[in-house]
């Protein structure tokens, strides 16, 4: 990967002039079906993007109440962009329930915010969203005139656990945003895909946001390598997942979940605390109650995780 932003042809990307974010693009918006794509900094920047681009000021969207874009992204859709958030709690298996968005969309009348958008978040907690599930939200949608976005930070992990191509998804949406800084492996950068009109929109949006980048091939790249190389290998990931969860459940039972490449550690502090500190000590360091495994947590780095856990 480095190698590769080392010899990456540049050009100037606010003009389009920049050939390999023009790759880039080009590869992103054919793997998930759609028309066009762009490449930004981040992955808040490409949903608030797709926000800017779906809603006008006094439109408001529908997301869960612990979804990224609603909760961790600074309130930049109401304070760039006048949107209102609507937002509603997530079921257990990281669904917003079809009958409470269609409860929570507005009706035509001067004294509610405009309904325009639906934001699923895919994976949510590590658990892909089943495409049963997103045909029913995107019927919804039709049926009321709303767009449907997307945020697939993780929906690479979402297409690999669920054995389907990433369109088979993406199709189901408006947009899609995606992160190439994850377990993809890119050092930065997020794609939006959509429709060319819709892209077009959000690339507009982005220079105002001061998002406009020069010689941006250096880093386009990068995502372009995980594209190319990264995708299949999250499957290792989610196993190395699966074993340590495994671990965990042998010592201290049936409280600790597992998704893709994610485990939720839900044990009383009393039982956590001692056991990071005891982790600690044997030179594996980890986040409290969240633990995401990565390309750069190998095979042995996941027996000596499952070894501290057993000796802990």
């Amino acid at each position: 990967m480095r190698a590769a932003m080392s010899a990456a042809e540049v050009g100037d990307d606010v003009y389009g002039e920049d050939p390999t974010v023009n790759r880039l693009e080009a590869l992103a918006a054919e793997r998930f079906g759609m028309q066009s794509a762009l490449f930004v900094t981040s992955g808040t920047q490409a949903n608030l993007l797709a926000l800017l681009s779906h809603c006008q000021r006094g439109d408001e969207f529908i997301a869960g109440q612990t979804a990224h874009a609603y909760r961790f992204e600074a309130g930049g859709a109401a304070v760039l962009g006048g949107i209102q958030p609507q937002p509603l709690p997530f079921a257990s298996n990281g669904e917003l329930p079809v009958d409470a968005i269609r409860a929570a969309i507005k009706p035509d009348n001067i004294h509610f915010a405009r309904t325009r958008l639906v934001c699923v978040e895919n994976t949510h907690n590590g658990i892909p969203l089943s495409l049963g599930y997103l045909d029913s939200v995107a019927a919804l949608c039709s049926e009321q005139g709303l767009a449907l976005h997307m945020d697939g930070a993780r929906v690479f992990n979402a297409a690999v656990a669920l054995d389907v191509p990433v369109q088979d998804i993406a199709q189901r949406c408006d947009t899609v945003s995606v992160c190439l800084s994850k377990g993809l492996g890119a050092p930065v950068g997020s794609l939006l895909i959509g429709s060319a009109g819709l892209i077009d929109r959000a690339r507009r949006y982005r220079k105002m946001l001061g998002g406009g980048m020069r010689q941006a091939g250096v880093i386009a790249a990068a995502g372009l390598w995980a594209l190319e190389h990264n995708v299949r290998r999250l499957a290792d990931d989610h196993a190395h997942a699966e074993r340590i969860a495994a671990a965990l459940r042998d010592r201290f039972g049936d409280t600790i979940r597992q998704a893709t490449n994610m485990l939720f550690v839900d044990l009383p502090e009393a039982v956590l605390a001692p056991l990071l500190a005891h982790m600690r000590a044997q030179g594996v360091y980890v986040h409290r109650e969240r633990w995401v495994l990565h390309r750069d947590v190998l095979e042995d780095d996941v027996a000596r995780v499952i070894e501290a856990i057993r000796s802990a």
